[in-house]
């Protein structure tokens, strides 16, 4: 089957050997695997993190979000059969979506929503499962409520950012502010549905000053959580919530302590990574999520597609999401 893999850490995406084409032998399902034929792929930072980062012996597939349908099953498999069409977002310990079969555990895999195309579906996962988990099982906001209550989203127009201002907006009653630097991603912010969106290459505190609001309840940082972290911490109310997805270098986390406030880390790859016992939760979301795409109470954050599955295009895809100025999720489709 054709794949794209890494060979060698650390490579700029501009150097052609970064991500190369190569063939691989069709995987065997074990007892709770789908072989899924892989349609179309999202590309993540954590792609490019991986490809940076983690020196590797053998060339390395990577991939975390996917579409496709399923081609077999393992013997130990309940909830789906071949002939489904499928969307889920992988296991970080496990061979990637950049490849034309992927082996992955029906139990963090969802149905695909049925209103979208492939490219539109894979655009979703891994950020729908990280916002979902971050807003409803780390900050433990409530469905329906929130009332009187603000939560801060910075980075908001970045691939999680535009899953959960949607999901905040539209299953909760928090308000909703998001963070954005450009007037384009501004526009795209306020139209998945923020209430507020502020500039946070300015001072956090004078562009929340400006809504009239001094302190917010809950605070997701999804980017550069080091460079704002002072300021957070400024704006955070007492006893409220930080929730974070980056990799800052240091954080000061006795700041915390004069207002009681706590921190949660969202990682959406511990519950397959461990094997957890509510590892299924992953399953359950994403059908959710698809049902609300479905009834069009979620959109697609897709934001540009690339093309055919390939190294060449990957390469464009690495270097985009490095430079920091994708606008929602980027896709490629087909092989």
């Amino acid at each position: 089957m054709r794949a794209v893999a890494y060979t060698h850490a650390g490579l700029s995406p501009d150097d052609a050997t970064s991500l190369v084409d190569i063939d691989l032998d069709i995987p065997t399902p074990g007892p709770r695997d789908l072989r899924v034929a892989v349609k179309a792929v999202a590309v993540n930072p954590v792609d490019a993190k991986v490809r940076r980062n983690a020196a590797t012996e053998t060339p390395r597939v990577l991939g975390f979000d996917a579409v496709g349908v399923v081609d077999a099953v393992g013997s130990e498999v309940t909830l789906f059969q071949p002939g489904d069409e499928v969307y889920y977002a992988g296991a970080i310990d496990r061979a990637g979506s950049n490849a034309e079969y992927q082996l992955v555990d029906e139990r963090i895999v969802g149905r695909k929503p049925s209103s979208l195309d492939d490219a539109s579906a894979a655009a979703l996962p891994l950020t729908a499962i990280t916002a979902w988990e971050l807003l409803f099982d780390r900050l433990r906001i409530a469905e329906g409520k929130g009332e009187g209550q603000t939560l801060l989203v910075i980075g908001a127009a970045g691939g999680v950012g535009s899953i959960l201002v949607q999901l905040a907006r539209q299953l909760t009653k928090l308000t909703v502010v998001g963070t954005a630097s450009r007037p384009e991603t501004q526009d795209w912010v306020y139209a998945l549905g923020a209430h507020h969106v502020i500039d946070h290459s300015q001072p956090l505190s004078e562009g929340l000053a400006r809504l009239g609001i001094a302190h917010v309840e809950h605070v997701a940082s999804l980017t550069h959580t080091d460079q704002h972290y002072a300021q957070i911490i400024e704006v955070l109310a007492p006893q409220g919530q930080l929730g974070l997805i980056d990799d800052p270098g240091q954080l000061d986390v006795m700041a915390l302590k004069r207002k009681s406030a706590s921190l949660h880390w969202e990682f959406m790859f511990a519950r397959p990574l461990h094997q957890t016992a509510d590892m299924q939760q992953q399953h359950v979301l994403l059908n959710r999520v698809a049902g609300l795409i479905d009834a069009g109470v979620l959109r697609t954050t897709l934001g540009e597609n690339l093309g055919r599955i390939n190294a060449a295009n990957l390469r464009r895809a690495h270097a985009l999401i490095e430079s920091q100025k994708a606008k929602g999720k980027i896709v490629l489709e087909g092989w």
